[in-house]
């Protein structure tokens, strides 16, 4: 051990005072995610008793195995998303479900389309694509305005938390070495509850908001419907990364281990191959199918690398900051001190992302300086589920979405909010999401058992 300390429970007040270190960076500093990652990595190293080489190459390291496992998911997905936004695929899902559903199951149609379209799309990206479909449709029925967004965004929000390929579960499953096709299929069983809550209930209460949205924010941003590709198209580029990272790793097992089935079969179901061959799919289907050159095609995918770059250094120093915990012996002492606290560790994984969430404003930076804090705990009782605590940890990281969140004032400034109005609509929706997916996971975790 590369520390002497005369109290090991000073590693846990060196951990806490790093960790209120990041919040007054990232939330009252306002300086860089990744910068205060690594500030406070170096910081937690030497104040444990690291040298300078040693806090260096954990800091390196942490970055290298980090975006290692997650660089080609995370960047397969943003170009997916991208090409699905902009060939107006989700426009078509939207459209197609809002006419399926009717009227007067209009908000279920909303809902599943905003989970359908929240799969390959980051949030912002969702978000920005989603909301000329909302204005668009609550003119033309006269529903309330929120009535119809709700249960679209509380989608959103569910597949920005829950499911992979998204960089925060993502992430927090490379974290606590998670099964991303087991944690995809148990986010989308607890995922349907919450929508449901989170989005057409609540929504049924929202009758008296009466928002009046700036329409030149989203006037002339989608495709008219009949440069729109087709429903099968558009569903199978959105939906193949799930098909593939589901349905076809459970048929690999129908095959002898060693076989040629086999071998296809567990090639295709590896989270990277799928999301390439899904993003292959998607420059044929929705770009050169469609009439677009190659050089714009490509163009696209550049446009994706370079607005997710942010979110990848994000995680970068994330994984600096929980290898710092790693070397320097903080995370075995956390992971057998929590180990002996009387809380269900689903809740407290919750419980320890829904702080950091209110605090930092965040959901991918309480996600994952949760993972890193609880990684010990789950490696070291192997009766809790990594997956569960996965989603367990994503649910926390939505809690109780405020002023200091991005995703509060796109909400707020798209919709014409006041603060207070904002924070009884959006911030309780975002909640709503949150305590379900707490509850949803208890109950997987009960049934498991």
């Amino acid at each position: 051990m590369l520390f002497y300390l005369p109290d090991l429970a000073m590693l846990l007040l060196l951990t806490l005072m790093g960790i209120v270190a990041l919040v007054l960076l990232i939330a009252y500093v306002r300086l860089d995610t990744f910068i205060s990652f690594v500030v406070v990595a170096l910081g937690l190293g030497l104040a444990t008793g690291m040298d300078i080489k040693a806090a260096g190459k954990s800091i390196q390291l942490g970055i290298g195995n980090t975006l290692g496992e997650l660089v080609l998911i995370i960047g397969f997905g943003a170009m997916l998303g991208k090409l699905v936004a902009e060939s107006g695929a989700a426009q078509r899902i939207t459209n197609s479900l809002i006419a399926f559903f009717g009227q007067k199951y209009l908000a279920w149609g909303l809902a599943l389309s905003g989970f359908v379209v929240g799969i390959p799309l980051f949030y912002n990206a969702g978000f920005i694509v989603v909301i000329p479909i909302i204005f668009a449709v609550a003119a033309a029925t006269r529903l309330p305005m929120l009535c119809v967004a709700m249960p679209m965004l509380s989608a959103l929000s569910v597949a920005h938390g829950y499911l992979p390929p998204h960089p925060s579960p993502a992430a927090i499953a490379g974290q606590l070495h998670a099964d991303l096709t087991k944690t995809l299929l148990y986010g989308i069983i607890i995922a349907v509850p919450a929508i449901a809550l989170a989005g057409p209930v609540f929504a049924k209460t929202l009758k008296k908001f009466n928002p009046k949205p700036n329409v030149s924010l989203f006037q002339n941003q989608s495709p008219t419907s009949n440069q729109l590709p087709s429903l099968g198209v558009s569903l199978f580029t959105a939906l193949l990364p799930v098909f593939l990272l589901t349905v076809v790793a459970g048929l690999k097992t129908l095959f002898v281990a060693g076989s040629v089935l086999y071998f296809v079969f567990t090639l295709l179901s590896e989270p990277y191959v799928g999301m390439l061959l899904s993003v292959l799919v998607a420059v044929y289907w929705l770009g050169i199918k469609r009439g677009l050159t190659m050089k714009t095609t490509m163009r696209h995918l550049e446009e994706a690398i370079k607005s997710v770059s942010p979110i990848l250094l994000v995680i970068a120093g994330a994984g600096a900051f929980k290898q710092v915990l790693n070397d320097s012996g903080v995370s075995a002492y956390i992971g057998q001190q929590l180990g002996h606290v009387a809380l269900n560790p689903l809740i407290l994984g919750w419980g320890i992302a829904g702080v950091i969430r209110v605090c930092v404003g965040s959901a991918t930076v309480a996600g994952l300086t949760a993972a890193g804090i609880l990684a010990p705990v789950v490696q070291n009782r192997p009766e809790i589920s990594p997956e569960l605590m996965t989603l367990s940890i994503g649910a926390g990281s939505l809690m109780l979405s405020h002023i200091n969140d991005s995703g509060f004032w796109l909400f707020k400034e798209y919709f014409n909010l006041s603060i207070g109005d904002s924070l009884k609509t959006w911030t309780v929706m975002e909640t709503i999401v949150s305590v379900v997916g707490l509850l949803g996971v208890l109950l997987l975790n009960a049934l498991l058992l």
